[in-house]
């Protein structure tokens, strides 16, 4: 889900073209212990949504059991995005202080026992303050996770590093429809929030024995290491420190990444949140019954977070500068969302499902490709500083969107509206992105 002080601003986004030579890693064996990380990633990505999600799902068991208005359930959504939003405002700055080692252990740690405290809830406002917990301990993944592709990986390849990763988005959002309905009808609600929860504590336990910086791993070889640091020469220069958020504010090129995510983010939310709702309600589908089609919408973003991820690298190792191969990959991601705006008016249920597969996976082709903009334009050192304050803003769409689809929800009973503005807010951030940063300028800082 974002800086570093230099007097002599270096020029991350100088990448020498060589569309007559094979990349790198394909003439000599480098290693691969900064994909063994990228795993890492993956796995923190995938459980951070099961647990994200898993309130999604039992959604209409404790509508039932609560009896939850449509309104209520946007409160307990709003009060996971509103911490989310308010955790972004200092997890950054904290990360890139404490290290990624230590700072995406205390960031688990702290959702880990928030997403088994939903157990314990019995009230709507329980569920909030649970809710809360959580989002204020998620806050703290992606600048995390970006912070590590931006250590352990050149630039050439952290759009893909970063599509892999964020691809455990979507495994986590498939896996979860397919166990918690098995948890729950054999074990009760309850227990499916305390056995997604625990999944945090392995993931700590392998982190802490796994990861260290690149130069101080005992276990990445020397040329893996040269290979890492390949396109990071001027590094010496810069200062290593974070640069306050107010800062942030005067930088055209955060707000590039910020009013990115802002337009978007909240539209995955919307696919996470509420498409077992919107299958129960359209299509009358149970708990079980939308398992298979849940699969099949996250299927599609999985294979979108690392297409996406794959095109803009691939057209940079085919000599495109860093601009047009990031622009170009989130421009073909923009446009693919808008056939979603027909799914609410179908009567056919997979043909509803295939095009929110394919809207979901062009928001992670997006999402890869925009994360990786904090790296291309601002310091590795201030890399979780920038994605905090873009995932903030993304964090404070989601808190409108979520109020805005239950009210609209509450109001009209359908879903026409809400996958009408999923279906443009692509084009809209995009219009940002270039008119604030039309070139990937190194922000001057």
């Amino acid at each position: 889900m974002p800086i570093a002080g230099a007097h002599n601003p270096v020029n991350l986004t100088s990448i020498p073209a060589v569309p007559e030579r094979k990349p790198p890693e394909a003439e000599t064996p480098v290693g691969r212990r900064r994909w063994l990380i990228c795993g890492l990633l993956f796995f923190a990505t995938t459980v951070n949504y099961m647990d994200r999600q898993v309130i999604a799902l039992l959604k209409p068991t404790l509508q039932v059991q609560f009896g939850w208005t449509e309104n209520d359930y946007g409160t307990i959504i709003f009060a996971f995005t509103c911490a989310y939003a308010v955790g972004i405002l200092f997890i950054g700055k904290l990360i890139d202080r404490l290290g990624t080692r230590k700072g995406f252990s205390a960031a688990v740690f702290a959702w880990s026992v928030a997403a088994m405290a939903h157990a314990a809830a019995g009230s709507m406002i329980q569920f909030a303050v649970a809710r809360v917990g959580l989002g204020l301990g998620e806050a703290g993944s992606f600048p995390a996770a970006v912070k590590a592709v931006a250590e352990w990986f050149p630039k050439r390849e952290r759009a893909l590093a970063t599509g892999l990763f964020n691809s455990g988005s979507n495994i986590g959002a498939l896996v979860t429809p397919l166990v918690v309905p098995w948890i729950t009808y054999r074990f009760g609600w309850r227990m499916a929030f305390i056995a997604t929860g625990a999944l945090g504590f392995v993931w700590i336990l392998c982190w802490l024995l796994v990861y260290h910086r690149p130069e101080e791993d005992k276990k990445v070889s020397a040329a893996e290491l040269t290979y890492i640091q390949s396109d990071h020469q001027d590094e010496n220069t810069m200062v290593q420190t974070t640069v306050p958020l107010l800062t942030l504010f005067e930088l055209r090129q955060a707000w590039a990444i910020a009013l990115g995510k802002f337009f978007t983010d909240p539209i995955w939310w919307v696919y996470l949140f509420w498409m077992p709702d919107f299958l129960s309600r359209s299509f009358g589908l149970s708990l079980t019954g939308m398992a298979l089609p849940l699969f099949v919408i996250y299927s599609g973003a999985c294979v979108g977070s690392i297409g996406g991820g794959w095109l803009s690298g691939s057209l940079l190792k085919k000599g495109w500068t860093v601009n047009a191969s990031r622009k170009s990959a989130m421009l073909v991601c923009a446009v693919a969302v808008t056939p979603i705006m027909i799914a609410a008016h179908t009567a056919n249920a997979w043909l509803a499902v295939c095009l929110i597969a394919i809207a979901a996976g062009a928001h992670q082709g997006w999402s890869a490709n925009i994360y990786t903009l904090a790296s291309d334009m601002f310091p590795r050192s201030a890399v979780g500083s920038v994605v905090g304050f873009g995932t903030m803003a993304g964090a404070i769409g989601g808190m409108c969107i979520a109020k805005a689809v239950g009210y609209i929800l509450q109001r009209t009973g359908s879903y026409v509206f809400v996958f009408v503005m999923a279906g443009l807010a692509y084009l809209v951030a995009f219009g940002f992105v270039q008119a604030l940063a039309p070139r990937l300028k190194p922000a001057q800082v």
